[in-house]
């Protein structure tokens, strides 16, 4: 009996002494093997488990291994390490290279064909991918929860999504080329936090780099072009960072951020020195949400002065002092929180504030219990926002009127009014609340109002921009929603938004989920697995159960 030897070289060719096919090398690999293959084709898939080798094609060879007559993946490997170089892999009924677990190493290699991703990285074990070219698939590549990298890598001419990061992987993509995708080019999704840098995306039929499910990625120095779809877009829920990009061609808007998502879009120049480009990119969240032309008009015309004033300051003009103290009129639900957080932003963009944070606080976390302890709790808030933008919603809810005897809430305002003027070019104070009880918030100290220099109005939805709305977390969560479901959603909304208490777009997202709930409960009743267009689809039905609830 022989016995291999790890970090054994193994030949497999055509010709007598070496190994026939890949199949039989691995018989007597084992960890540490290196199989080197010689040039053509071998008809065979592969299914590996523990074993760590490498599997590269002979200096200048051309190596394809052809799966298309199976229905199992090319490659399949559990555990171990699996390091593939300079081969071309043919799939048919399955990925192309399927790996859990495994610290998985792919070089030069084309992958094309398929059912499915055609590579899928699962587990938490690092990978590499790097120097390769995917096409022809239903997906590209696919990586859940693991950490790694791909990179300078093309994904082209695929089905479905290009590259897929999901269930809180982190890996890191650079200087790949995404293009040619039925769907979007990247999908960021359930809690993925990766680096995506340097890429190009574009020709996708969707999105060109879309986040949902509480995606958190780092967007740097990507240029995102000719999409179906917004270029970037960010799911209510999701955060994380913009830098540097640049979207073109696209569906508008080009960045597109729902309400409830966070992520920073960060100035590609010194402040105070931000470019045009830089500044739309800014802007360009704003434009991103549904509705609201007036508020849009007024927070223009701001970055408008302050632009000027900037440049007045350059050339040595003078430039009288400005706060940047705003108040918020207007429903639930219309967007003040968003539109505070891409104030802080623009003001951060401008040069004017110079880290741009957004601080939201309610009237628990500024009134106290006994004298003396809300100014103390006021002030420390206060300081921690200097330097971005300090939101107060429902303000109006530290008055007098709207408190009872005792109430410490008046001894925020009287804390807030002077150093909202000390510190007038160090933070920025949006309050926001209904209307009319912002009226009274305003008489509750004689200095207040004057802090202020602008008060913005915002509208509520109509019916229309609510179905928008609507249809665009539908999107968010992957959903296609029947067209049909328009009238009677835009019923429903002209019905209800007479309502004293109508939210919004708050009501939106609880019809949306109640609609989610209704589509899960009719797919169990079907007593199998439903197919991918049924698991996407929100029918009449579903809404209309929703409505009723």
């Amino acid at each position: 009996m022989t016995t291999s030897t790890p970090g054994r070289v193994l030949l497999v060719a055509q010709r007598p002494g070496a190994y026939p096919t890949i199949g039989d090398a691995l018989v007597d690999a084992s960890d540490g093997a290196v199989i080197t293959i010689a040039g053509g084709e071998y008809a065979e898939t592969v299914e590996l488990a523990g074993l760590r080798v490498t599997l590269a094609a002979a200096d200048g060879a051309t190596v394809v291994v052809d799966g298309r007559g199976a229905d199992r993946p090319v490659f399949r490997t559990t555990g171990g390490a699996l390091a593939l170089e300079g081969i071309e892999v043919l799939a048919g009924g399955a990925s192309a290279i399927q790996a859990e677990d495994t610290e998985l190493a792919v070089r030069n290699c084309t992958v094309s064909g398929g059912r499915g991703p055609a590579i899928a990285i699962r587990g938490t074990t690092a990978f590499a991918v790097s120097g390769c070219v995917i096409s022809a698939a239903e997906q590209g590549i696919l990586v859940d929860g693991s950490p790694g990298r791909i990179e300078d890598t093309t994904v082209e001419d695929v089905l479905g999504d290009g590259i897929t990061v999901g269930q809180g992987a982190d890996p890191v993509v650079t200087g790949c080329t995404v293009t040619g995708c039925g769907l979007r080019g990247v999908y960021v999704y359930q809690y993925a936090r990766p680096v995506v840098e340097g890429c190009t995306v574009s020709h996708t039929g969707h999105e060109g780099i879309a986040v949902a499910h509480h995606g958190v990625p780092v967007i740097k120095r990507c240029t995102v072009t000719d999409t179906r779809g917004p270029g970037i877009s960010f799911a209510s829920g999701c955060g994380g960072e913009i830098s540097a990009c640049r979207v073109s061609n696209t569906a508008e808007p080009g960045i597109a951020i729902a309400e409830g998502a966070t992520p920073t879009i960060g100035e590609t120049a010194e402040p105070g020195a931000v470019g045009d480009d830089a500044l739309e990119e800014m802007l360009a969240e704003l434009d991103s949400m549904i509705g609201l032309p007036g508020v849009k008009e007024e927070v223009r015309s701001l970055v408008d002065e302050l632009q000027v004033n900037e440049w007045r300051r350059r050339a040595g003009l003078p430039v009288g002092a400005a706060g940047h103290h705003l108040i918020f009129a207007g429903a639930p639900g219309t967007g003040k929180t968003t539109v505070a957080r891409i104030y802080g932003k623009l003001l951060k963009a401008l040069g004017v504030l110079p880290v741009g944070q957004f601080r939201e606080v309610s009237r628990r976390d500024l009134v106290g219990q006994y004298i003396g302890h809300t100014a103390e709790k006021t002030a420390t808030v206060f300081e921690e926002a200097k330097g971005g933008v300090l939101f107060i919603d429902e303000a109006y809810t530290l008055t007098r009127l709207a408190g009872s005897g005792g109430d410490f809430g008046q001894e925020a305002i009287d804390t807030l009014v002077p150093l909202m003027e000390e510190h007038r070019d160090e933070v920025a104070v949006i309050v926001a609340g209904y209307t009319g009880e912002m009226v009274d918030f305003l008489a509750a100290n004689p200095g207040l109002a004057s802090r202020f220099g602008k008060t913005i109005e915002f509208e509520n939805y109509s019916p229309d921009e609510l179905l928008a709305i609507f249809g665009r977390m539908a999107s968010a969560g992957d959903y296609e929603l029947d067209p049909a479901a328009g009238p009677v959603l835009t019923g429903h909304f002209r019905r209800v938004s007479g309502d004293v208490n109508f939210g919004n777009a708050r009501d939106a997202r609880l019809l949306f989920e109640k609609a989610r709930t209704a589509q899960s409960q009719r797919l169990r009743l079907l007593g199998r697995m439903p197919a991918l267009e049924e698991l996407r689809g929100l029918h009449v039905a579903d809404v209309e159960a929703a409505i009723a609830r």
